[in-house]
């Protein structure tokens, strides 16, 4: 064996034993990790699981733990993820069709991206000050559920956008380049094909988007979301509280029965968000056969 050869050799173990280290270390990471969670869920069902009841679901806030339950948290939940939704996908599915397809490549739309880029990193603090400023003070939305919806719109916005064109990114050219040989307009093209095509991948962003929303409470707190509320909102001006900030008033409670009920209450914010992700998987399943016949 020559000298190259052996010092080859050499090099290939030491690559392989790199390999193996960090294999290992990646596993025992997901391990810790994954296990952390299972902790953390099993002492969220051992402590909520009791207190999960009907009656847990059609009560109002008490002050007695017995008697307290999530109603209005659950109701102005459903209210703000609806409004947020119903702003934020046609906005963001529309940005992103104009960035992606009629855009110039240009300096300006350079700066844009960046922007919008930086946007999603922003946190969530800053987006509820805006809000503050722009929807409860400027526009005198007050502590209403459609200010909160509003703030939680400017929040996934730049996410929405950015998941929606990478779904459009996605769809080859050479569905756009064959429908515009048949004679088709160009906004034919992404009414037709392009939508189509990416919509399976859309809603799994905005879905996962909107289930961002659910869970942020400092934004709210800003605005002025009240932590005990005893009606459900009728309509979007309203008052209002959502899950995260009932469940952060009970578990600030000394007594122990409320972080009974805070652990009840975040098992039916993780049965919310898992639902919300299997119509995600739904509909992704859905478009994906319709586009595939």
């Amino acid at each position: 064996m020559s000298m190259d050869t052996a010092a080859y050799q050499r090099h290939l173990k030491k690559r392989a034993a790199k390999d193996f280290i960090f294999h290992k270390l990646m596993l025992l990471a997901c391990i810790i990790a994954v296990g952390a969670l299972v902790v953390l869920l099993v002492d969220i069902v051992r402590k909520g699981l009791p207190w999960l009841s009907w009656h847990f679901m059609t009560s109002f806030p008490s002050f007695m733990p017995k008697n307290a339950g999530i109603l209005s948290a659950l109701s102005g939940t459903l209210w703000v993820t609806a409004l947020t939704a119903l702003f934020a996908f046609p906005i963001g599915v529309a940005t992103a069709i104009f960035l992606e397809e009629y855009a110039p490549k240009n300096r300006l739309m350079n700066v844009i991206d960046i922007n919008i880029a930086n946007l999603a990193g922003v946190p969530s603090i800053v987006y509820g000050i805006l809000g503050l400023a722009a929807f409860v003070r400027a526009m005198a939305l007050g502590r209403s559920i459609l200010a909160g919806a509003l703030t939680m719109t400017l929040l996934v916005l730049p996410v929405m956008i950015i998941a929606a064109r990478e779904a459009i990114r996605s769809v080859p050219s050479s569905l756009r380049t064959a429908f515009l040989a048949m004679g088709a307009t160009k906004w034919q093209t992404i009414w037709h094909i392009v939508i189509p095509a990416s919509l399976p991948s859309i809603f799994t962003g905005a879905i996962l988007t909107i289930s961002r929303a659910i869970g942020e409470t400092a934004p709210l707190i800003l605005i002025g979301a009240l932590s005990f509320v005893a009606f459900t909102p009728r309509t979007p001006m309203d008052g209002f509280t959502v899950l995260p900030i009932q469940i952060f008033s009970w578990i600030s409670k000394p007594q122990e029965d409320f972080s009974h009920l805070a652990a009840a209450a975040i098992m039916v914010l993780l049965a919310v968000l898992l639902s919300m992700n299997a119509v995600s998987v739904w509909l992704r399943n859905k478009y994906e056969k319709r586009t595939r016949a």
